[in-house]
């Protein structure tokens, strides 16, 4: 049986990221020849030529870069074993790997640690910004244990979806726009406005919206972060199009103004969970959290 050395297999991947054997000796604190002869010996185990080695940098063979892309999760799964052992000698409940889109509400995620921390203060949260649709793959690959996604989503097996919470978008807008009381396609369209990124359910919302008063407007900006949103609609560049409970803070922030959009647009998330045989109580401990901010 040819088993993995996890020391080789780390520096192979540091040799992929950094280019060259030399930095990767740098970044591992190792001697270049203890590099060279991880190298070697990992090869010889499996019997594979895993990089070439040119003449200012080495590249991964299509057999290295598998063991790469494998590897990185043997790495990350190594990690969270050793992790799993250490909390459970010390009596901690356990580590819960939470993926969230950029749509979840940056006000809301802090709250909902809070929360968690004074219910079941031995289970930590290591949170993932990942879209929807990797969070569904990872789901299933075992990487992730929850994640907060776009609805709907196609079923998975071994996936559970709940409705979560379903929040209306909104208008935020600089205050010098003197703007209606609602805020349709056909205004906004004039005007700059911004909002998430192609490929996000965000994304296909508000075009579907524009699309279905007959207006396909380009965004001005599009970014992943609301904070950066909310902070071009402060400083009067466009008007950023967000969930009400994202701009809550903004209420009485001067120099922006909040309007509904009409028609009214709503944006719908789930909280997806791997079906487990046994449950565990630090998962179900952050499901039970999840559900105290469901609306």
């Amino acid at each position: 049986m040819r088993n993995l050395n996890l020391d080789q297999l780390q520096t192979l991947i540091a040799i992929a990221d950094l280019g060259t054997f030399a930095a990767a000796a740098q970044a591992l604190h190792l001697a270049p020849p203890t590099v060279s002869l991880h190298i070697k010996e990992l090869e010889s185990r499996l019997d594979a030529v895993l990089l070439l080695r040119g003449r200012r940098q080495a590249e991964l063979t299509p057999a290295g870069a598998a063991l790469v892309e494998q590897g990185r999760k043997l790495l990350a799964a190594s990690d969270d074993l050793i992790d799993l052992v250490q909390r459970r000698a010390s009596g901690r409940e356990g580590l819960v790997r939470v993926g969230v889109s950029a749509g979840v509400s940056t006000r809301l995620l802090p709250l909902m640690l809070e929360a968690l921390g004074q219910r079941s203060p031995g289970v930590e949260v290591r949170l993932e910004a990942v879209g929807s649709t990797d969070a569904m793959q990872r789901l299933q690959a075992g990487t992730l244990d929850i994640a907060v996604v776009a609805s709907p989503q196609p079923a998975a097996a071994d996936i559970v979806l709940t409705p979560w919470r379903t929040d209306p978008m909104v208008a935020l807008l600089p205050s010098a726009w003197n703007a209606p009381a609602q805020i349709t396609p056909d205004w906004l369209a004039e005007r700059r406005w911004a909002s998430f990124a192609p490929a996000t359910q965000m994304h296909g919302l508000i075009s579907a919206w524009f699309g279905q008063a007959g207006h396909h407007p380009r965004p001005f900006l599009t970014l992943t972060y609301p904070g950066a949103l909310k902070s071009l609609a402060a400083a009067s560049q466009s008007a950023a199009l967000l969930p009400l409970e994202e701009v809550e803070d903004q209420r009485h922030a001067p120099g922006v103004d909040i309007r509904p959009l009409h028609p009214p647009l709503l944006r719908p998330m789930a909280v997806a969970h791997r079906r487990l045989p046994v449950p565990n109580p630090a998962v179900e401990a952050v499901l039970q959290v999840l559900a105290a901010f469901a609306s």
